[in-house]
């Protein structure tokens, strides 16, 4: 057993010595790549990336046997094969450095005023919301709601028709009423209030989304994938309520089950309103200014 010990030290002894630094540096890169495959998974890369893998797979054989022609070409192309790597990811590395900005924990505290109003929910609000949602979704009627949360949609308000009305049950049905002028597209809602209607989404590339839904859910978890909104979609075909958050789709049983979710986001916005300090700060010292 002395004798094990011995060899099992004397092999360990010719590995390098792991500092608490190193140590860090593994836990991150291993984080890092752990990230970085459940984000291929979850797109169209995933399939570019096992077409990458088979050609990596030929190149090892071709390596094994010798093959002289074969690795010259390899070799003469992989550099231009990096820049068509970024080309074809585009779109993908684009809606990665924008989910790094949005996460970044020093931007909630240094929050500068943007002139929006961040009024958040009330309660009657939310049991407006609710009230239209499934009284639409009774009668199949399709409708597509984004509510504005910390990231500024003043970019997808622009697609579409400024309404800046109280938030009501009468007004949400009234605009996604069949064959009304404001019922195609989606509306923005910013606190109280309906900001913009008819507004044009951005379309989602994840390849999980299951070919049942259409390209209003499309277009909810598209909005969730660049923003930290909140989009309530009724299925104009099933008349089903989904949510669509953080890139992801979540089904609503029930009316119960919708206001808590937006009882909840109320909940984080108002707590996460409390660290706000610089922008309270500039609130202030214009109020007072004036």
């Amino acid at each position: 057993m002395a004798d094990f010990l011995d060899g099992m030290y004397s092999w360990v002894s010719f590995l390098p010595r792991i500092s608490k630094t190193n140590l860090i540096e593994i836990i991150i890169i291993a984080f890092l790549l752990y990230e970085l495959l459940k984000w291929i998974m979850n797109t169209r890369a995933w399939t570019l990336l096992k077409g990458i893998v088979v050609i990596l797979v030929f190149y090892f054989f071709s390596y094994i046997l010798g093959l002289d022609n074969i690795i010259w070409i390899f070799n003469k192309i992989a550099a231009p094969a990096v820049t068509m790597a970024i080309v074809i990811f585009q779109p993908e590395l684009r809606t990665v450095l924008e989910q790094l900005g949005r996460r970044n924990p020093i931007s909630g505290i240094l929050t500068f005023d943007d002139g929006r109003d961040t009024a958040s929910f009330t309660d009657k609000t939310i049991n407006e919301l609710i009230k239209a949602t499934y009284e639409m979704a009774k009668v199949k009627t399709g409708a597509l709601m984004v509510i504005e949360r910390n990231d500024s949609l003043k970019e997808i308000e622009r697609t579409g028709i400024e309404v800046n009305g109280l938030l009501s049950s009468q007004l949400l049905i009234n605009i996604f009423e069949h064959n009304t002028p404001l019922h195609d597209g989606a509306i923005v809602i910013r606190g109280n209030r309906i900001a913009a209607a008819t507004c044009y989404l951005p379309l989602s590339d994840n390849m999980t989304i299951s070919k049942d839904l259409g390209t209003r859910h499309r277009a909810a978890v598209g909005v969730s994938e660049i923003s930290d909104s909140l989009t309530i979609v009724v299925s104009e075909e099933t008349g089903r309520v989904t949510v669509a958050m953080e890139g992801g789709l979540k089904r609503i049983a029930d009316a119960e089950e919708l206001r808590t979710v937006l009882s909840g986001i109320k909940q984080v916005e108002s707590e996460g309103s409390r660290f706000k300090i610089l922008k309270g700060r500039r609130k202030n010292e214009r109020k007072t200014s004036k």
